[in-house]
């Protein structure tokens, strides 16, 4: 009897040690699968953030520090960033390009808090906020991930590389409305954005309405007003409504862009996963011939 408990508590033993060493396993190919790239990985504490923040750095192959190059920054780190590497290794107005992308946290959720507007709730809804919902932690908080970006992330490039004023901001779904309400609020930051499937309806399609309202204003002062380039993309099989917010988006533009060069395409039988990884090229094909 005693030796049959003493085998049963060191089976206890192997197997708890085995679910410990699977539960390891586990963690470290989630942190090297989303917080680790191929590329040049470095930290940036955020003062505005009040945390470190990792950003991949991927350089040219032909790198050279006197060299200007362009930018592009985009959200949602090591998602699609074996294809966004693919397509700019083969296209020849790449090679002039370095490509910065932020991961999100690894150990806590923050994703809606950085990448949502701060008109919408991070616990993102279809039906319109009740005013009653008005407390400061549910909305999101792009302010402040954009602040990051433009007073931290932004100096330590141009610090360290040598960059010209060709600037891309990118991201998909949260990201795109992120990139939406970055062109809406700071649009002088970059002269290029790209938004793949941008989640648009938050609360009732405010993000469609307050990007409507910075193209109204645009259209009203006309002048001395930057050049700006938006590429906007959603997958034919996407949510309706994905589709319903992407195409009252294409609406706005189409009555109130002005002095923006744009385009949207709605690529047949592709997903919400897919259609990001499709539209990596049609975007830089598009920018690369508004820049010939």
């Amino acid at each position: 009897m005693a030796l049959l408990e003493k085998l049963n508590r060191t089976v206890i033993f192997i197997l708890l040690s085995l679910a410990a060493l699977i539960a390891a396993a586990v963690v470290i190919y989630k942190y090297t699968t989303h917080y680790t790239s191929n590329f040049k990985d470095v930290t940036i504490y955020s003062q505005v953030l009040d945390e470190s923040r990792k950003v991949f750095i991927r350089l040219p192959s032909n790198f050279t520090p006197t060299k200007r190059y362009s930018l592009i920054i985009r959200t949602d780190g090591n998602f699609n960033l074996t294809q966004w590497d693919s397509v700019m290794t083969e296209l020849p107005a790449q090679q002039d390009t370095i490509l910065v992308s932020i991961p999100n946290q690894f150990w806590t959720f923050t994703r809606n808090r950085d990448l949502v507007p701060p008109y919408a709730r991070q616990d993102v809804n279809t039906q319109p906020r009740p005013a009653s919902e008005n407390a400061p932690e549910l909305f999101g908080q792009a302010d402040k991930f954009l602040t990051f970006i433009d007073s931290e992330l932004l100096p330590y490039l141009e610090s360290h590389y040598n960059l010209n004023n060709n600037r891309i901001l990118s991201g998909y779904s949260a990201g795109g409305s992120f990139v939406l309400y970055t062109m809406s609020t700071k649009p002088w930051l970059f002269n290029s954005y790209f938004a793949f499937s941008p989640a648009a309806w938050y609360d009732d399609m405010t993000v469609v309405t307050e990007f409507n309202q910075f193209l109204v204003q645009r259209k009203a002062e006309q002048m001395n007003m930057q050049p700006l380039f938006l590429y906007l993309s959603v997958g034919g099989d996407e949510h309706p409504l994905m589709l319903s917010a992407f195409n009252l988006l294409q609406k706005k533009l189409n009555t109130n862009a002005s002095n923006i060069t744009w385009y949207s395409e709605v690529n047949q039988g592709l997903t919400h996963s897919s259609n990001p990884v499709h539209s990596v090229k049609p975007a830089l094909d598009f920018y690369n011939s508004q820049l010939d």
